[in-house]
């Protein structure tokens, strides 16, 4: 079996992909403590971790060769709609990050950040973590993949960066997008929608014929659950749904007018499973879904490293 530590965990997406991809989280490290408890609460097993990542460099070394560090750092840094202030911004974790790769030595490392971090304002910086990551001895690329490429139905880009030793960086390759196109909202969400009795569930569905746009998991200091600001509500609209608030119950038969999401609603078009129950008030599991990483996504890309790490071991074995 192979093991992983993942930092920054988040709501449990990465996880979750990486779970399917076949790694056994030996720790998870998080400092919001909804999406500690909603770890917690769907697998009891894992060793979650609720501290600040800056605390855990402390104890990196004891997971020293681990085979797969992974993460999702905080992307207001490198957003922008955001000042987009990288290394300069409070938030960055990406040199910690760098500390606790060279603390655990792990055999591969993949982590994920929003598409702003490929912007051209943070060349050299992407170039200097390149290089510290071949000090380190790993190889590092980055890609731009799309949730919707992976069966997602949501138009979500994202940067995953992957960084794999030196001496079988050669054998990783990205994953293939899906040769088919992922379902629409509609399609996605019809039983959910009729399950409170709406009888205008089946109409509506019909209508909702596009790929969702990007769930947008909001600030902690700011405002409710919604489905984003003013472009992306209009988006929704089109879809026949209203975005300007999240529903605590799918509608029910006597409802007039655009539906809203419900929080299961908002997880499913994340990627998540049904069976995956995101604990606390709804503002609170709203936000750990739509801060989440589609867990396709990190399955797709986890899958690809264990390939490489399984053929190193198998190596190893006939050697």
């Amino acid at each position: 079996m192979l093991t992983s530590v993942e930092l920054c965990a988040g709501a449990g997406g990465q996880a979750l992909g990486l779970e399917h991809a076949g790694f056994a989280h030996t720790a998870l490290v998080e400092i919001d403590k909804h999406c500690c408890n909603t770890l917690r609460h769907n697998r009891p097993n894992w060793n979650v971790i609720e501290q600040d990542l800056r605390l855990f460099k402390d104890d990196a070394a004891a997971y020293r060769g681990m085979d797969l560090l992974a993460g999702g750092l905080p992307c207001p840094p490198f957003s922008i709609a955001g000042k987009q202030l990288g290394e300069k911004d409070e938030r960055n974790l990406f040199n910690d990050a760098i500390d606790i790769i060279d603390a655990a030595r792990p055999r591969a490392v993949m982590i994920e950040n929003v598409r702003g971090f490929l912007g051209a304002v943070f060349h050299d910086y992407r170039e200097r973590l390149k290089t510290q990551l071949d000090k380190l001895g790993y190889k590092t690329d980055w890609r731009l993949l799309n949730a919707s490429d992976f069966g997602v139905p949501q138009l979500r880009p994202r940067v995953v960066i992957v960084a794999v030793e030196h001496r079988r960086a050669e054998h990783f390759d990205w994953p293939e997008p899906n040769p088919h196109n992922p379902p629409t909202v509609g399609e996605t969400l019809h039983d959910l929608m009729a399950a409170g009795g709406w009888p205008g569930a089946r109409s509506w569905a019909d209508k909702a014929d596009e790929i969702a746009p990007t769930i947008v998991g909001g600030s902690k200091k700011h405002g409710g659950p919604d489905l984003g600001p003013t472009r992306a509500r209009a988006a929704w609209a089109t879809l026949g749904v209203e975005g300007r608030t999240v529903a605590p119950e799918p509608p029910d038969p006597f409802h007039q007018g655009m539906p809203r999401l419900t929080v299961p609603m908002v997880a499913r078009i994340q990627g998540f499973p049904d069976d995956w129950h995101f604990t606390g008030a709804k503002t609170n599991a709203y936000r750990q879904v739509g801060n989440a990483f589609p867990p396709p996504v990190a399955q797709a890309v986890s899958t690809q490293i264990a390939k490489v790490l399984r053929k190193r071991v198998l190596r190893a074995v006939s050697g």
